[in-house]
């Protein structure tokens, strides 16, 4: 009778030493799944090369059948495939590169990074009182000469890959180095803007600091970076916190509405009045703000956007509460595709807190206080001259009701600028600047100061 046990022996001895070497091949087939789709791809392009050549070739067999003539030249014959060996190691070379290029944030999302290198070169006449780049002209006299790249931006982007009740989650944070005392190496770090947005497919909610709602444009300027151009001149710009919400309507396929509404916190008002006693305390609550953006398309590059909006406080200065209300309206405008047309225009009370010349109110008496009425506003048409040339032409104004300012205080602050800029490379841009500021106080007449800059900008 044949023994079974010497066969029953062998299989348990090579059973182990099998599952040794079955297993890790096992694995390190899985392992390499993402490498054959990599070298998969790679024979796709290299079939897709040899199918244009057929193409190509036939194409001038053709064009010479129709002239009479035979073909002058040849296709080139199809590249050859590449080794395996080579494609290898050019797949590993990709997953390598990719591993190097990922970056992400401690929870697992990726993180990008963005800002510019600003360096500038500026000359100010006298009324710019000692700073290198004034907002009002002082009634001082002291120029300043010299360059800085304290106007340097840098900003995180995130976005996480996961839903938030369905909503995609996204956000940013940007810095500067303005906060110093204005002395080369004195840079210190400032919070500029920062959000979190939540986006579903027609709403978005929004936390974070950023201009106010009502004047989210800004001219362009390389120029006045620190704080926003024509800041003082028509531009109301202050970072402050604030919660938005926001609904997206559209009217077939060209047009469409955008509805926003938040709460914004209004800057302090210690300084919008002048007052005999020096113990004055001031505070501004959380402004109720509103804007609601009508937009139309004319074409593929071509659009117009109006948009009016409101805002309304409430600051109290001694115990006595003052009303800050607004109205306003900004526009975008290109119906030629090298022509733009941007600006915006605001009318109102008490608005030194949204980051324009004070002041906001005015002390008949004590206990009796009376809000400031203010308008401004400020215009920039754009000319594309070239894919690489743009010259802006941009004016501003902001005007406080003259009878209600103190003797000495501004009334009246006006700006006139003009620049060009010219992209040397995709991410690099040079600019030429000119800016005058003509600053008018109570009984003391018009200061001006003229600002002339030079912008060098690497965008990353």
């Amino acid at each position: 009778m044949f023994n079974k046990r010497p066969l029953i022996g062998l299989f348990k001895l090579f059973c182990p030493i099998l599952t040794g070497l079955l297993v890790p091949g096992a694995i390190r087939a899985q392992e390499q799944t993402e490498l054959q789709q990599i070298l998969q791809r790679l024979d796709r392009l290299e079939q897709e090369n040899r199918q244009l050549a057929d193409e190509v070739h036939a194409l001038r067999t053709e064009l010479a059948a129709a002239g009479g003539h035979a073909p002058e030249t040849q296709a080139p014959p199809a590249p050859p495939a590449t080794p395996f060996d080579e494609r290898v190691q050019v797949a590993e070379q990709r997953v390598a590169d990719l591993s190097q290029e990922k970056v992400e944030a401690s929870q697992r999302f990726p993180v990008s990074l963005t800002g510019m290198v600003l360096f500038n070169a500026f000359l100010n006449g006298k009324g710019a009182a000692g700073e290198e780049d004034p907002t009002v002209a002082s009634t001082g006299a002291a120029t300043t000469n010299g360059a800085t790249v304290a106007q340097t931006v840098l900003g995180l982007r995130f976005e996480s890959p996961k839903a938030l009740w369905g909503a995609a989650v996204n956000g940013s944070v940007f810095f500067d180095f303005w906060g110093g005392g204005g002395t080369p190496g004195d840079f210190t770090a400032r919070l500029r803007t920062a959000d979190i947005q939540l986006d579903w497919t027609n709403t978005s909610v929004m936390v974070g600091q950023d201009k106010p709602l009502i004047a989210p444009r800004n001219p362009f300027s390389l120029a006045q970076v620190g704080v926003s151009p024509f800041t003082d001149a028509g531009n109301l710009w202050l970072w402050s916190p604030q919660a938005r919400v926001e609904e997206r309507f559209k009217f077939g396929d060209d047009s469409g509405l955008r509805a926003q509404i938040g709460l914004y916190q209004m800057g302090g008002t210690e300084d919008q009045a002048i007052y005999p006693n020096p113990n004055v305390s001031s505070s501004a609550g959380p402004a109720l703000e509103g804007r609601f953006e009508f937009w139309h398309k004319f074409g593929e590059h071509t659009r117009i956007e109006l948009a009016p909006g409101f805002h309304t406080a409430q600051t109290t200065t001694t115990g006595v509460s003052v009303p800050s209300r607004l109205f306003s309206f900004d526009w975008f405008a290109n119906p030629w595709e090298k022509i733009e047309f941007t600006g915006a225009y605001y009318d109102g009370e008490n608005i030194a807190g949204l980051g324009t010349v004070g002041p906001g109110y005015f002390v008949v008496r004590p206990g009796l206080l009376r809000p400031v009425p203010s308008m401004g506003g400020w215009a920039q048409l754009a000319w594309l001259a070239t894919p690489k040339l743009t010259f802006h032409l941009i004016a501003g104004q902001h005007n406080n009701q003259a009878s209600e300012v103190y003797q000495g205080l501004i009334y009246k602050n006006q700006g006139y600028a003009a620049n060009l800029v010219y992209r040397l490379a995709p991410n690099v841009l040079f600019s030429l600047e000119g800016m005058q500021l003509r600053t008018s106080y109570v009984d003391r007449g018009t200061r001006l100061n003229n600002h002339y800059d030079l912008g060098v900008a690497y965008l990353f």
